[in-house]
C-alpha cells in the first residue's frame, strides 16, 4: 500500500461522514461547556458530551453524583443542544468513569514468597536479639505458613 499524506487520508470521502459526525459532536461539546454554569465547573471536567442516537443526546459522567447534578440541568441543556442540532429530541445521562481503576499487578501479590527466603528469615530468627524484632519476625514467618498453599 503506498504511502498517503495524512491530510489527504482525512479527507477522503470514506472518512467525510465521520469527520461531519465528529464536528458535530464537537460543536456540542463546547455549547455544553459554554452554557453550564462556571460554578459547576468541577461538573464540566467530571463530564462529557457522548454521543448522538436516534434524537437522545448521551451525556457521560464519571459518577453518580455528577450525573445527579447533570440531571437537574437537564431542562436548561435541551434548548441550548436543540438550537445547534435540530436532531436532538431529549438527553440522557450515564455513568460511564473515564477510565477503569488500576488494578495490581500480579508481580505485586503478598502471597508470593519464596522458600529460598522463607528459610533465610527462620534461620535469622534464631540469631535476633531484640525480642521485639525477634517477636515480628517470628509472627511474618507464622503468618506465611498459614498462607502457604503447602501447609
Amino acid at each position: 500500500m503506498p504511502l498517503r499524506n495524512i491530510r489527504n487520508l482525512l479527507g477522503a470521502a470514506e472518512l467525510a461522514a465521520f469527520r461531519e459526525k465528529t464536528q458535530r459532536l464537537l460543536a456540542l461539546q463546547r455549547a455544553y461547556v459554554d452554557c453550564t454554569p462556571v460554578e459547576l465547573a468541577d461538573m464540566i471536567k467530571a463530564s462529557r458530551v457522548g454521543y448522538l442516537k436516534a434524537g437522545t443526546l448521551y451525556l457521560l459522567a464519571d459518577n453518580t453524583a455528577v450525573a445527579a447534578k447533570l440531571r437537574q440541568l437537564l431542562p436548561r441543556l435541551l434548548p441550548v443542544f436543540q438550537k445547534l442540532e435540530a436532531e436532538v429530541t431529549g438527553i440522557r445521562v450515564d455513568v460511564q468513569p473515564k477510565s477503569p481503576p488500576a488494578s495490581p499487578s500480579p508481580s505485586a501479590n503478598k502471597d508470593s514468597l519464596p522458600i529460598d527466603y522463607i528459610e533465610q528469615l527462620e534461620a535469622s530468627a534464631k540469631t535476633i536479639s531484640s525480642p521485639g524484632l525477634k517477636f515480628a519476625v517470628t509472627n511474618l514467618l507464622r503468618n506465611r505458613a498459614k498462607k502457604s498453599p503447602s501447609s
